[in-house]
């Protein structure tokens, strides 16, 4: 219960990651901080239900095991990631393609490396095919990226990408994504077969309409790591930030109903003083406190969950449908990434629908997967199904990765939607917001912000 008399230096609306990870900034720097949140846990869109021994999230968000703000964010050290298989798993035609396997190297060095490694094997499998006997014409790529030379040419393109600085990414003209993709100098079977699906997934965004820097982004993350999942399930990093800050800083089941500069009003709990405020909520939730925030649009996702009794996949993997005969956009045996979401001798498998839900969901889904995986769904049992209309805040270009953090002296706002629209971005717009509000504060933080974020 919080007192009418009660102060701190800082108070941060909202307990998702990017609140809590401005939280350990500035409770690092010595600046006394307290967290509200309406609902009943921290974690805001990052949750995860428990049934029946599973572990299924609401949202099926993906993380990299490259995203330097993992590594950045105090209170993140005991936080385990399952990966995925390298690359990912494309199905088109009835047949599963392993596509895209990333650089080995985070290092510059490495990505450079792998680069001049792509480039070489582009010029050998160029030179093989001209002395090879050429197929008929009316012949089909042997998979939906092309033949030798197409992926070839993927490879070097990924190699060079992971090997790019992102502040150069960002100096990249700017369109939508669909329409960049046509400049990048790979053939349109590439581009269908491989990377709409695979950006599709990363951005939640079917109709890529999102910027092509944050897409470029996505694709410059993917090429230098690999596909994750935080062990436990999505909950586990917020209860992680949540579990490491001091006691008391964190409260929930508090609802703030007005903001100033100087405090704070809640529903039931009186109010707080103080000498900041940090709005960390939604876009939507932050604008019914401070009307004239501008709203951003937003992709709708659909995570299904299944429990299956044998798994359909014998790795980790993350399957693509390139064909989109369906309502899935990625599919993957969740409890082959991640052994503890599911209990001994069950599988789960959790399937992501993107944009508005079609009518009877849950039949269309378990037709689209039994010809995904190649088996038959009918026994297979549904967990849940999670909808989310508001789930990631649209990137549409033109789109400021950076939005302002600061409001007016000592009202300050930060979220996905003042970066970009991921755990990534999250993580680090609290970390800027809690960089500007310090600064303003008198309060020096030694790890400074990076200008930009470097990975999506």
């Amino acid at each position: 219960m919080l007192e009418p008399v009660k102060t701190a230096d800082v108070v941060i609306v909202g307990a998702g990651v990017a609140g809590l990870a401005a939280a350990h900034h500035l409770t690092r720097a010595g600046v006394t901080t307290v967290v509200l949140e309406a609902a009943p846990y921290a974690g805001g869109r990052m949750s995860t239900e428990k049934v029946d021994g599973f572990r299924l999230d609401r949202i099926g968000q993906l993380l990299f095991t490259s995203c330097p703000e993992l590594a950045r964010t105090p209170g993140l050290d005991a936080l385990v990631l399952r990966p995925f298989s390298p690359g990912v798993l494309v199905h088109s035609d009835g047949r599963h393609h392993r596509a895209g396997q990333p650089a080995t190297s985070r290092s510059t060095k490495g990505a450079r490396a792998g680069a001049r490694s792509g480039a070489r094997s582009a010029l050998i499998a160029a030179r093989a095919l001209a002395n090879a006997p050429r197929a008929p014409r009316t012949a089909r790529p042997a998979t939906p990226l092309g033949g030798a030379l197409d992926q070839a040419r993927l490879s070097a393109a990924l190699g060079r990408l992971a090997a790019t600085p992102a502040e150069r990414l960002l100096t990249r003209p700017e369109l939508p994504a669909a329409q960049a993709l046509a400049t990048r100098g790979l053939p349109s079977r590439t581009v269908d077969g491989f990377l709409r699906p695979l950006l599709s997934a990363l951005l939640s965004d079917p109709g890529l309409t999102t910027s092509s820097r944050c897409a470029d982004l996505a694709l410059h993350a993917f090429a230098r790591g690999r596909l994750c999942l935080p062990e436990g399930g999505a909950d586990a990093l917020p209860e992680l930030l949540a579990a490491a800050l001091p006691p008391g800083t964190v409260r929930t089941g508090v609802r703030v109903t007005e903001v100033s500069t100087t405090s704070v009003r809640t529903a039931d709990h009186g109010e707080l003083a103080c000498r900041s405020v940090l709005l960390a909520t939604g876009a939507r939730a932050a604008a019914e406190l401070l009307p004239g925030l501008r709203v951003p649009s937003f992709h709708p996702v659909t995570v299904v969950h299944h429990a299956t009794s044998e798994p359909p996949l014998a790795e980790p993997e993350l399957l693509l449908d390139a064909d989109r005969r369906g309502p899935v956009a990625y599919t993957a045996v969740v409890s082959q990434v991640d052994p503890s979401r599911a209990p001994a001798g069950r599988t789960l498998v959790s399937s992501t629908v993107l944009g508005p839900p079609p009518p009877g969901l849950d039949a269309l889904v378990r037709a689209h997967l039994a010809d995904l995986y190649g088996t038959s769904t009918s026994g297979w049992e549904t967990l849940a199904v999670h909808h989310d209309p508001e789930a990631v805040p649209a990137m549409p270009a033109p789109h400021d990765l950076h939005r302002p953090v600061r409001l007016l002296a000592g009202l300050y706002v930060c979220g996905d939607h003042r970066d970009t629209s991921t755990v990534q971005g999250a993580l680090h717009s609290g970390r800027r917001a809690a960089h500007v509000l310090a600064g303003d504060l008198g309060v020096d933080l030694s790890d400074a912000a990076d200008p930009v974020s470097t990975a999506a």
